[in-house]
């Protein structure tokens, strides 16, 4: 029923701008037989709000894929560099959060793993929203930023890398089926902040699925029942993920397309020194106004991607 309605808004959205369209061209149609530039003005501006209804319609064909409607999952890792590293991967993670208030999604953080200094080892961000699986697929990758350390004495210039991941959320639990008997649960207490309670108890979950091979943990809550919750949740959107890649493999082998494993170099670089810029590497797009992109400014670089896979694999 969900992807019904979803259906019928769609189509509904079409056909009242093939009405407004149209109507336009009766109106300008009248205006020419009589003569009448007066209403230049308002057909101008009609054109432009049509033509940017178009611009919104035209984006959403492009989110047709299996999941793209869904809510999505972030997990966002630390590379190497300690400190630097694990404030970047915390200024990502605010980073996704501005952009999904940008666009009214609502937001809750799954699990967080604390830095020993500053900023985060770890982080699942669960994004609700329409499409934010679609939009937020752009990101998954490896994200690199330059920028003079504010954690250097001496001020240097640091290279610092962070991993997103980006999961679609499963519309119910029998979608992906886990046999209770393939999990291995384990318990251990809370690190980090968080209050006596979490840090004295076993709250914390660690979930193993046997059979992919596949390791999850969630302590952000203060019950154990809570987090073994998350971490089910969790492991179920990384099984949905895997058998998507699956799938999307044996596609592509049988278009004899060439699929690499890994998930390579970064996607995109953010440059805070000697100049500012942010640049994707997969579409050539960037912009000197780092800040703006940094505080959520995210929807051209995510339109750009999504436009550039149009015929390839999802």
């Amino acid at each position: 029923m969900r992807r019904l309605s979803a259906l019928k808004e769609e189509t509904q959205s079409w056909r009242k701008l093939e009405k407004r369209v149209k109507d336009l061209t009766e109106l300008v149609e009248i205006s020419l037989k009589e003569e009448d530039l007066s209403l230049e003005q308002e057909v101008r501006s009609e054109v432009d709000r049509i033509s940017a209804e178009v611009e919104r319609l035209d984006l959403l064909l492009l989110l047709g894929g299996e999941y793209d409607s869904r809510n999505a999952i972030v997990a966002l890792h630390a590379g190497a560099g300690g400190t630097e590293s694990q404030d970047w991967a915390e200024m990502l993670l605010r980073m996704y959060v501005r952009w999904a208030e940008r666009r009214g999604f609502r937001t809750e953080m799954l699990d967080t793993s604390p830095g020993e200094e500053a900023g985060i080892k770890s982080a699942m961000l669960e994004i609700k929203g329409d499409y934010a699986y679609g939009y937020l697929r752009a990101e998954h990758g490896v994200h690199r930023l330059v920028r003079l350390s504010p954690f250097d004495s001496d001020h240097a210039r640091h290279t610092s890398f962070a991993m997103v991941e980006v999961l679609p959320e499963p519309e119910q639990a029998t979608e992906v089926k886990i046999n209770p008997d393939d999990l291995k649960v384990e318990t251990f207490r809370s690190s980090g902040p968080g209050g006596q309670n979490m840090q004295k108890t076993s709250s914390a979950v660690r979930m193993t699925h046997l059979p992919s091979g596949l390791v999850v943990s969630c302590q952000s809550e203060r019950s154990q029942y809570q987090n073994k919750e998350i971490a089910l949740r969790v492991l179920q959107a990384r099984l949905l993920e895997q058998e998507r890649i699956k799938r999307a493999d044996e596609r592509a082998k049988l278009k004899g397309e060439h699929q690499s494993a890994a998930w390579g170099n970064q996607i995109r670089s953010y440059v805070l020194h000697p100049y500012r810029m942010v640049k994707d590497h997969r579409t050539g797009l960037e912009t000197g106004d780092a800040t703006a992109v940094l505080d959520g400014d995210l929807d051209e670089f995510m339109e750009v991607y999504l436009r550039s896979q149009i015929g390839k694999t999802k």
